[in-house]
């Protein structure tokens, strides 16, 4: 037991001066208010909610170290974290500049689609921003997002495929067959697949753990399953990538970097409907440019707000 003893202002003895506080009181007491962190979990290139692929969006005051992100995006356990903060020296609903950081549970990734068009959504509609575009300064690049009439728009860096020998042993670990084209996105580290049907994308059931195995020493960091699509899709793909935590990512942006290009060469278009086959699926309209970017146009779904303590 520990006693406390408080005298008056005055000099005086207090009416009632001793409080005995035992262990846990004390305990207690000593214990710091945590910093408290604006979290939100947002389904992104869906329409409606539990479809598209979930990513949280953390909004930072202060900077966090990258280890703490680390694990921040380890308890979520979503494919995807991000981390935005302002750049401006000015209230957040005047800002137009922000960085931003997107995790796995394992890594930290140079590029993510679904999370930036997550974090749009929040600073658009849960923060009282007062702008139709904003810009992010990332690993990846400086990127934009932008209101649209379809919803979010993002401006990313395209990633031109070339044509590639695929290793082997790890289109066997994917389990493909009957490949049509096999091309290679230097920027992106993404192998990607062309097979014959919707339903050889479809069908297909990965090892994973042989896939990580048979690409460890390849540089490919994540494989794109894909073939042309059926009304009202012009493509739909897969994504893979057990190498960064992500066995399969239910809508991938980044992927859409490659694909864009890569379908418009063989469409000759340069507006495209995709459509991602995952469980979850999701929907995105490409835009390949002539300024060597793509536009990403999606719409996102706030699930979840609340808030992040960190003691």
């Amino acid at each position: 037991m520990h006693e406390l003893s408080f005298g008056s202002s005055t000099g005086k003895k207090a009416t009632s001066d001793l409080i005995i506080l035992d262990k846990a009181e004390m305990f207690w007491m000593k214990r710091s208010v945590p910093k408290q962190i604006p979290i939100y979990q947002v389904d992104a290139f869906a329409d409606d909610a539990f479809r598209g692929n979930p990513a949280a969006v953390c909004i930072l005051r202060d900077e966090l170290k990258g280890e703490t992100m680390q694990k921040i995006a380890a308890e979520m356990n979503l494919s995807e974290t991000a981390f935005v903060k302002s750049l401006e020296e000015k209230p957040l609903q005047d800002a137009r500049l922000f960085s931003l950081r997107w995790f796995t549970p394992k890594v930290e990734v140079s590029l993510c689609g679904h999370a930036t068009l997550a974090t749009a959504a929040v600073l658009f509609r849960e923060t009282e921003l007062d702008a139709r575009e904003v810009q992010f300064r990332t690993r990846g690049g400086n990127l934009k997002a932008r209101k649209d009439e379809q919803g979010i728009c993002l401006n990313f860096p395209s990633d031109n495929p070339t044509s590639i020998e695929p290793p082997k042993p790890l289109l066997r670990a994917v389990g493909t067959q009957g490949v049509l084209d096999a091309q290679y996105a230097k920027k992106m580290k993404f192998l990607l697949i062309h097979l014959p049907s919707e339903k050889a994308v479809r069908d297909l059931s990965p090892d994973f753990g042989l896939m990580e195995s048979a690409g460890a020493e390849s540089g490919i960091e994540g494989v794109i399953v894909t073939t042309e699509g059926s009304p009202p899709y012009d493509f739909i793909s897969r994504f893979f990538a057990p190498w960064v935590g992500i066995d399969e990512d239910p809508v991938t942006g980044a992927a859409h970097t490659v694909l864009g290009p890569y379908w418009s060469r063989r469409l000759d278009r340069r507006e495209l409907k995709a459509y991602q086959a995952s469980t979850r699926g999701g929907i995105l309209s490409v835009k390949v440019k002539d300024d060597d970017t793509v536009d990403l146009i999606g719409n996102a779904v706030i699930i979840l707000k609340g808030k992040l303590y960190l003691h």
